[in-house]
């Protein structure tokens, strides 16, 4: 059936998974603080792509021996944790991740995963590239090009009431035309920007994982091993040791309970 658009447009329940926390207007929800544990560091997320970013980087961090030890709390999307009036203070777009960094008794609040991953990298001028403008180019990238993977094709893919064949056919040619500029890329350069950096951890969690099996059962689908450069980055992203942890972080979801840790409060909460 065509659709012809309203000449104004009205709200209707759109069905699909997530439908229910969908709507047009932002702010709060209800009433709730946020909790606060004992590291300067408080990051409030979820183990979705873009929260996976922040956590591999700070894990990465840790490893290498930089003082960041933070608390991680969880934020439920599906219960619609991301409205309360403590979310919407830390970020008036009630997306996660958000981090309030309390360091030397500030109270800064940083929200969008780039911003999160820019403040921590530069405070502690770790994991930048060899090129800076590489580095942010290739951040910049991955920003702006994942809403077509995920609110696009992830969404007509595999979370809208029902398969139709112009909008996935749509995203998933926009899918591959990305994985083929990673490729060629990749093909060339051990590294996004020189060196490992945040522009790979960014990267990583929507494509590495994308081509690893891990995001809307579609690796088949879009015929990931064809991109063999880019499946070796993944691959050995996925081997290290921080990228492990990094991923269990605020994690709820999932058969595998090995890889569940909702709240990260310690390095002895992966002791188990």
């Amino acid at each position: 059936m065509t659709y012809t658009p309203p000449a104004v447009w009205e709200n209707t329940v759109s069905g699909g998974k997530f439908a229910n926390i969908n709507s047009p207007t932002a702010g709060a929800r209800h009433d709730k603080d946020l909790p606060v544990g004992e590291h300067p560091l408080q990051l409030y997320s979820l183990a979705t792509p873009n929260g996976v970013k922040v956590t591999v980087l700070l894990e990465e961090l840790l490893e290498a021996g930089h003082d960041c030890e933070y608390d991680a709390w969880l934020i439920d999307i599906s219960e619609g944790d991301q409205f309360s009036t403590g979310f919407v203070d830390v970020n008036p777009n009630s997306k996660i991740p958000a981090l309030f960094d309390r360091t030397k008794g500030a109270n800064v609040r940083v929200f969008e995963s780039a911003a999160i991953m820019l403040h921590l990298a530069e405070r502690h001028r770790a994991f930048l590239g060899d090129s800076r403008p590489e580095m942010l180019s290739w951040l910049s990238w991955q920003m702006g090009s994942a809403p077509f993977l995920g609110g696009g094709f992830g969404h007509f893919y595999a979370y809208a009431p029902e398969k139709l064949e112009y909008p996935i056919d749509r995203y998933a040619m926009e899918a591959k035309r990305q994985l083929d500029v990673l490729d060629q890329h990749l093909e060339d350069n051990e590294w996004m920007a020189g060196s490992y950096s945040i522009a790979d951890m960014a990267i990583w969690a929507w494509y590495g994982q994308l081509c690893l099996g891990r995001l809307y059962e579609a690796a088949e689908f879009l015929a990931v091993r064809e991109y063999e450069h880019v499946m070796e980055w993944a691959k050995r992203i996925d081997a290290r040791p921080a990228v492990r942890r990094g991923r269990m972080v605020n994690r709820a979801f999932g058969d595998d309970e090995s890889l569940k840790l909702p709240e990260r409060h310690s390095a002895k909460d992966f002791e188990r």
